[in-house]
C-alpha cells in the first residue's frame, strides 16, 4: 500500500506541475493575442480616418470645380493622389514595416495635393465665402486631427505589444507561436501636426 500511495503522490505532483505550466503558458499566449488584437483595432481606426478623409475629397473637388473650373491641374493632382491612396491596401490586419511605409507615402502625397488645392482657394473669395466650403474645411481639419490621434493610438498599441513580446520568456514563446513585432507609424518630419489651413 505504501508503494501505491507514493506513486499517487508523485503522479499528483507531476499533474499539478503540468497543470500550472499549462495555465502559465495559456496566460502568456492569451496576453499576446490580446495585445495583437489591440494593435489590429488601432490600425482599423487609422484606416477609418484616412477613408473618412478620402470620402470628403470628392465633395471638395466638386465645389472647387464650380468656382475655379480653370484650375484643372490641381483637381487632377488630387484625383490621382486619391486614386493612388485608395489603391494601397494592407492585406493583413496589421501592416508590415514596408507596407506601412508605402501606405504613408501615398497618404502624404494626398495631403500635399489637397493642401495645394487649398492654397489655390485663396484666389477665389466667392469659394471661401461659401457655406459648403466652410463646412468641408471644418470637416477636413477635424479629420486630419482624428488621423493624428489614431496614428498615436496605433503606435501606443504597437509599443505595448512589442514590449510584451520582447520580454523574457515571452520572446521565446512568441517565436514558438508565430508572433512577430509590429511596425510603427513614423511620420515625415513636421507631419505630426495636422496641416493648418487658414482662410
Amino acid at each position: 500500500m505504501d508503494k501505491n500511495k507514493e506513486i499517487w503522490i508523485v503522479a499528483g505532483i507531476l499533474f499539478a506541475l503540468h497543470f500550472f505550466n499549462f495555465l502559465w503558458l495559456n496566460s502568456h499566449y492569451n496576453a499576446m493575442i490580446t495585445y495583437e488584437e489591440s494593435v489590429q483595432a488601432a490600425w482599423s481606426q487609422v484606416e477609418n480616418q484616412y477613408q473618412r478623409r478620402a470620402d470628403l475629397i470628392p465633395n471638395l473637388v466638386a465645389l472647387f470645380e464650380r468656382y475655379a473650373a480653370h484650375e484643372m491641374k490641381a483637381f487632377e493632382e488630387v484625383a490621382e493622389a486619391r486614386t493612388r491612396a485608395a489603391s494601397v491596401r494592407i492585406n493583413s490586419e496589421v501592416p508590415t514595416e514596408e507596407t506601412l511605409r508605402q501606405y504613408q507615402r501615398v497618404q502624404v502625397e494626398l495631403s500635399t495635393a489637397v493642401s495645394r488645392m487649398m492654397v489655390i482657394s485663396e484666389g477665389y473669395p466667392d469659394l471661401k465665402a461659401s457655406k459648403v466650403f466652410e463646412e468641408l474645411n471644418v470637416q477636413l481639419e477635424g479629420t486630419e486631427n482624428r488621423i493624428s490621434v489614431e496614428r498615436k493610438r496605433f503606435n501606443e498599441a504597437s509599443q505595448k505589444y512589442n514590449t510584451y513580446l520582447r520580454r523574457f520568456p515571452n520572446s521565446l514563446l512568441g517565436r514558438l507561436f508565430g508572433f512577430s513585432p509590429q511596425a510603427y507609424f513614423t511620420a515625415e518630419a513636421g507631419s505630426e501636426k495636422a496641416p493648418a489651413i487658414k482662410f
